[in-house]
């Protein structure tokens, strides 16, 4: 029996479209702290290789791809794209395809404070998970163009992990 895709690692990177790049730039690295890594340039195809492979009209076109990394995280690629149709509205999470993004901070607190700083809707106050995510807490919050991301904070672990056969990274257990 099979145990997930063979040689599988971990998650290389997570890919998202924004209605604009500099926008999207200035706020991933100017108040997230993201690196910016390397760019790729536009891709049009006169056939239906953009439908085979990326699943949309074959008349769009991508204007350019950034690629992003935020501490020791995964990498964010982020498009831009001339759709050939008209675009849905951001999903909700609750939506089909609906999504966030979760970056872990020392200091939940000085990382809300400073968020607020610098105009983002932080949207309530952070919250205290239980059961097995108990030693958690949480809050999500918004990009410019409505995109949800997340702050969570867990420096003593999470309740599930005394037991669990793997672990989360976090602080207090680095080497894991």
């Amino acid at each position: 029996m099979s145990h997930g895709i063979p040689g599988a690692r971990g998650v290389d990177h997570i890919g998202f479209t924004v209605p604009d790049l500099d926008q999207a730039e200035e706020f991933l690295v100017g108040v997230l702290g993201a690196t910016p890594i390397y760019t790729l340039g536009a891709k049009r195809s006169d056939d239906d290789w953009m439908q085979t492979h990326i699943g949309v009209d074959p008349r769009t076109a991508i204007t350019e791809i950034r690629f992003y990394r935020l501490g020791n995280g995964s990498n964010l690629e982020v498009f831009g794209y001339d759709a050939a149709g008209p675009q849905a509205p951001q999903p909700r999470n609750s939506d089909i395809g609906g999504h966030h993004i979760a970056l872990y901070v020392d200091d939940m607190d000085l990382a809300v404070e400073y968020l607020r700083s610098h105009g983002v809707e932080v949207m309530g106050d952070p919250t205290a998970s239980k059961q097995a995510a108990e030693g958690q807490r949480w809050v999500y919050f918004r990009s410019p163009w409505g995109m949800q991301f997340e702050l969570v904070s867990f420096p003593e672990g999470k309740a599930y992990e005394k037991d669990a056969p793997v672990r989360l990274w976090h602080p207090a257990h680095p080497a894991e």
